[in-house]
């Protein structure tokens, strides 16, 4: 006899408070869905409750509490999952009123990064989060536990197995650190290399699903993974583009920001948007597309600027132009070039190569000038480090036009 093992679909309302501006709430929770749908469940119903801060309890009052209690009971959801991140007692309240699972935002992204991440970096990195997460989590437990002040349920192993668990994670915790260090000191080695080397970093950057990995997939002929969802791709990824004028830029892909990301994922992915710390040029893909638009834009220069990404000239990439009706110039004062592209049709895509390149020519000088045959090593030099342009033997040396980059300027020509 055969058994059948049914995946049980998850069915979850989305419970926001407003405790500002009730669109942007809304907003949220519009996200909220989206990582949902990301997670692999349904949204089968929301509540919103405007009050002038979340219930430090509970999250939302008690006649919404009631009110929710029908909704799952209509609905038949399996769980909630609120908007903000929730303190141990909310989490355990809600659990206790609702009879049901009950997530948080921060839980949901977890989640979701637990399911994308491919490196072994990207990895550590989520494990790192989640335990931090989690002991967060211990810590109100234990809290409460002491709480009881002593009798039935508090005696015994209980608190010696919360004091373990503590113990395993913060061990477990500083091995992590451990890892992801040595995995830094890594790229420290990789990053110095590309220095040494003079090939100039391009990072993608932009709020999730703007279609960056497209944009990669679309310029360096690569397969990257590119759903059309929250977070489809985490780790890094970094490919040679060859320019029309034959200059050659890496282009690295990084996670996309997000509103309201956890302060532990923060932490725990910095490392991963340190590559934009690394990279001599900012390409800032925006979806045209998305109605909150410029909002997403300010939640990313926010973040780059938390990251202390400064004077770093900027491109932004106004993508996803076929999914308008009709076309709209928007400007970006932040942005020193600005490129109108749709990474699916290709439209554009020749435009950002250009001004990669005019940017990229202007840390170079031109160089048109006579090698005697005895300096022919100086001419290997531009060939590896610059762009050769013309190279013609004549009786009394090899004549050169070529590009050089500005620190190499002296030891090519040998003009102080």
């Amino acid at each position: 006899m055969g058994y059948e093992i049914e995946e049980v679909e998850e069915r979850v309302i989305l419970v926001g408070v407003a405790d500002g501006v009730m669109k942007e709430t809304e907003d949220s929770l519009d996200e909220l869905k989206e990582l949902v749908r990301t997670a692999g469940a349904t949204v089968c119903g929301s509540l919103l409750q405007k009050r002038e801060a979340v219930h430090p309890g509970t999250y939302i009052g008690k006649g919404k509490i009631q009110e929710l209690k029908f909704l799952l009971f209509e609905t038949e959801a399996t769980g909630i999952v609120c908007d903000d991140e929730l303190s141990p007692a909310q989490m355990s309240n809600l659990e206790r009123e609702l009879d049901c699972k009950v997530m948080d935002r921060t839980l949901l992204i977890l989640d979701i990064f637990a399911q994308r991440a491919i490196s072994s970096e990207g990895k550590i990195q989520v494990e790192l989060a989640q335990l931090r997460y989690r002991a967060s989590r211990l810590a109100g437990l234990g809290s409460s536990l002491s709480r009881l002040g002593g009798g039935i349920g508090t005696r015994g192993p209980g608190e010696k197995k919360l004091e373990m668990d503590r113990r395993l994670i913060r061990s477990r915790i500083t091995q992590l650190k451990k890892q992801l260090e040595e995995v830094r000191a890594h790229r420290e080695i990789i990053h110095a290399k590309r220095g040494r080397s003079n090939l100039k970093t391009a990072a993608l950057v932009g709020y999730s699903n703007v279609g960056k990995s497209t944009c990669l997939n679309e310029l360096t002929g690569s397969d990257i993974l590119a759903d059309d969802m929250l977070f489809a791709t985490l780790d890094t990824t970094t490919r040679v583009l060859t320019l029309p004028d034959k200059q050659e830029v890496l282009l690295t892909d990084t996670v996309g920001f997000i509103q309201k990301l956890p302060h532990h994922l923060v932490e725990a992915f910095k490392s991963t948007l340190e590559e934009v710390l690394y990279a001599d040029i900012i390409i800032h893909v925006v979806d045209v597309s998305n109605p909150r638009m410029e909002e997403q834009m300010h939640v990313v220069y926010e973040t780059l600027r938390e990251l202390g990404v400064n004077g770093k000239p900027v491109i932004t990439v106004f993508n996803k132009q076929d999914r308008l009706e009709e076309s709209v110039h928007i400007k970006d004062l932040n942005a020193d070039r600005t490129v109108e592209t749709s990474a699916h049709t290709g439209e554009g895509l020749e435009e950002l190569k250009e001004a990669l390149s005019e940017i990229l020519r202007a840390d170079q000088i031109y160089v048109e000038r006579l090698f005697p045959y005895d300096q022919a090593g100086r001419i290997q030099l531009i060939r590896k480090e610059g762009q050769l342009l013309k190279e013609e033997y004549k009786e009394n040396g090899i004549e050169v036009k070529a590009y050089v980059p500005k620190e190499l300027y002296t030891k090519v020509t040998g003009i102080e």
